[in-house]
């Protein structure tokens, strides 16, 4: 083993991955907005339409409260292994909104929700960040030796 193991967990991954779908697609019934986090949470702090703020605020006290109905319902915290440096999660953070700036939208926006309407633009974008992911996981992992 290289000591980059992860642990699968198919029912909380299902599970998880049913919330946000179905946010997603009540978010487009409801509002006729896209769940991209990035974007919601900027329009939470800049405020972009009147009457917009509650909704937003809503998404990301969801998203907070999330690992909290976790600890409510299994009894315990969920686990998050992070096996980097606090400083390579800042660059890493750096880099992303600078991809989120670029291509107009995050992996949720884009993967979630934009290649679920089949949109080409987002099906580029969402191919891009996979593609630079995996580059960069390789560069630091087995050029660099991270």
């Amino acid at each position: 083993m290289t000591g980059f193991e992860t642990e699968f967990t198919p029912l909380m991954s299902l599970a998880g991955g049913v919330l946000i779908g179905a946010s997603a697609v009540l978010l487009m019934f409801l509002q006729g907005r896209v769940m991209g986090a990035t974007g919601i949470l900027s329009g939470l702090v800049t405020g972009t339409a009147p009457g917009d703020k509650g909704w937003r605020a809503a998404m990301v006290a969801g998203m907070i409260a999330g690992p909290l109905l976790v600890l409510a319902v299994t009894g315990q915290m969920p686990a998050v292994d992070v096996p980097v440096s606090w400083p390579m999660i800042a660059v890493g953070g750096f880099i992303v909104g600078i991809g989120v700036t670029y291509g107009s939208g995050c992996t949720s926006g884009h993967g979630v929700c934009g290649n679920a309407r089949l949109s080409p633009r987002s099906m580029v974008a969402t191919l891009t960040f996979m593609i630079t992911c995996g580059i960069i996981v390789y560069v630091i992992r087995h050029v660099m030796g991270g």
